[in-house]
């Protein structure tokens, strides 16, 4: 089973920002989030298109003729 199939844990980081309220924050501070947010994005893309690139490669190497 991947670790993709599991039910993400409730004290998941992930899940504890996206629980967070944001009526305590200022403007400013809510434009801070989205910029680490949109930053986060970005390197979670790099590096899904980098393990997406190595599985390829993998598979050229390791297919069956």
């Amino acid at each position: 089973m991947d670790d993709d199939d599991l039910p993400r844990r409730r004290d998941d980081t992930l899940t504890a920002l996206t629980r967070q309220s944001l009526d305590p924050l200022s403007l400013e501070e809510l434009d801070d989030r989205v910029a680490v947010l949109e930053n986060e994005i970005e390197r979670i893309k790099a590096h899904k298109a980098a393990a997406t690139g190595h599985k390829a490669i993998a598979e050229s190497l390791f297919k069956k003729k």
